[in-house]
Protein backbone atom coordinates (compact mmCIF):
# COMPACT_ATOMS: atom_id res chain seq x y z
CA UNK A 1 0.00 0.00 0.00
CA UNK A 2 1.35 3.41 -0.93
CA UNK A 3 0.39 6.54 0.95
CA UNK A 4 0.90 10.09 -0.19
CA UNK A 5 -0.31 13.55 0.61
CA UNK A 6 -0.29 16.69 -1.52
CA UNK A 7 3.26 17.95 -2.07
CA UNK A 8 4.94 14.88 -0.56
CA UNK A 9 6.39 11.87 -2.37
CA UNK A 10 4.59 8.52 -1.98
CA UNK A 11 5.56 6.43 1.05
CA UNK A 12 5.51 2.66 0.61
CA UNK A 13 4.74 0.12 3.35
CA UNK A 14 7.40 -2.56 3.83
CA UNK A 15 6.55 -5.49 6.10
CA UNK A 16 9.39 -6.74 8.31
CA UNK A 17 8.79 -10.37 9.38
CA UNK A 18 11.69 -10.02 11.84
CA UNK A 19 10.19 -7.10 13.75
CA UNK A 20 9.89 -7.87 17.48
CA UNK A 21 6.51 -8.86 18.83
CA UNK A 22 5.73 -7.80 22.38
CA UNK A 23 2.97 -9.06 24.68
CA UNK A 24 1.62 -6.73 27.37
CA UNK A 25 -0.88 -7.60 30.09
CA UNK A 26 -1.95 -4.01 30.51
CA UNK A 27 -1.36 -0.34 29.82
CA UNK A 28 0.19 1.07 33.00
CA UNK A 29 -0.37 4.68 32.12
CA UNK A 30 -0.33 7.35 29.50
CA UNK A 31 0.18 11.06 29.31
CA UNK A 32 0.54 13.86 26.76
CA UNK A 33 3.76 15.88 26.61
CA UNK A 34 4.98 18.15 23.81
CA UNK A 35 2.13 17.06 21.53
CA UNK A 36 2.91 13.36 21.92
CA UNK A 37 0.89 10.64 23.65
CA UNK A 38 3.16 8.40 25.71
CA UNK A 39 1.90 4.90 26.60
CA UNK A 40 3.60 2.61 29.12
CA UNK A 41 2.92 -1.13 28.91
CA UNK A 42 3.39 -3.74 31.63
CA UNK A 43 3.44 -7.48 32.06
CA UNK A 44 3.19 -9.68 35.15
CA UNK A 45 6.48 -11.38 36.04
CA UNK A 46 7.07 -13.94 38.77
CA UNK A 47 10.21 -13.88 40.91
CA UNK A 48 11.05 -17.56 41.34
CA UNK A 49 13.74 -16.91 43.97
CA UNK A 50 11.18 -17.87 46.65
CA UNK A 51 8.17 -20.17 46.78
CA UNK A 52 5.56 -18.97 46.20
CA UNK A 53 7.19 -16.32 44.06
CA UNK A 54 5.83 -12.79 44.26
CA UNK A 55 4.27 -11.38 41.12
CA UNK A 56 5.58 -8.01 39.99
CA UNK A 57 4.17 -5.55 37.47
CA UNK A 58 7.13 -4.90 35.15
CA UNK A 59 7.30 -2.21 32.48
CA UNK A 60 8.02 -4.03 29.22
CA UNK A 61 7.85 -1.15 26.77
CA UNK A 62 6.83 2.37 25.95
CA UNK A 63 5.31 3.81 22.79
CA UNK A 64 5.30 7.49 21.91
CA UNK A 65 2.86 8.67 19.25
CA UNK A 66 2.21 12.13 17.84
CA UNK A 67 -1.27 13.21 18.90
CA UNK A 68 -2.67 12.75 15.37
CA UNK A 69 -1.30 9.19 15.20
CA UNK A 70 -2.84 8.43 18.62
CA UNK A 71 -6.21 9.61 17.29
CA UNK A 72 -5.77 7.34 14.25
CA UNK A 73 -4.93 4.43 16.56
CA UNK A 74 -8.07 5.15 18.63
CA UNK A 75 -10.28 5.17 15.54
CA UNK A 76 -8.62 2.04 14.13
CA UNK A 77 -9.09 0.13 17.42
CA UNK A 78 -12.71 1.20 17.80
CA UNK A 79 -13.49 0.09 14.23
CA UNK A 80 -11.57 -3.17 14.63
CA UNK A 81 -13.29 -4.05 17.91
CA UNK A 82 -16.69 -3.13 16.52
CA UNK A 83 -16.08 -5.36 13.48
CA UNK A 84 -15.19 -8.23 15.82
CA UNK A 85 -18.28 -8.06 18.02
CA UNK A 86 -17.36 -5.40 20.55
CA UNK A 87 -18.68 -1.87 20.55
CA UNK A 88 -17.90 1.09 22.82
CA UNK A 89 -20.28 1.24 25.74
CA UNK A 90 -22.39 4.38 25.84
CA UNK A 91 -22.26 6.67 28.89
CA UNK A 92 -19.52 4.66 30.57
CA UNK A 93 -16.68 6.39 32.38
CA UNK A 94 -13.23 5.75 30.91
CA UNK A 95 -11.19 3.07 32.69
CA UNK A 96 -8.95 4.14 35.52
CA UNK A 97 -5.35 3.22 34.88
CA UNK A 98 -3.39 2.44 38.01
Amino acid sequence: MTQSSPGNPPVSFIDNPHAPEVYADSVSGLFVHNGNVRLTFESARVNHATTPGPINRVVIGRVVLPFAAAEQLRDFLIGFLRDHGSAPRAQEAPPTIQ
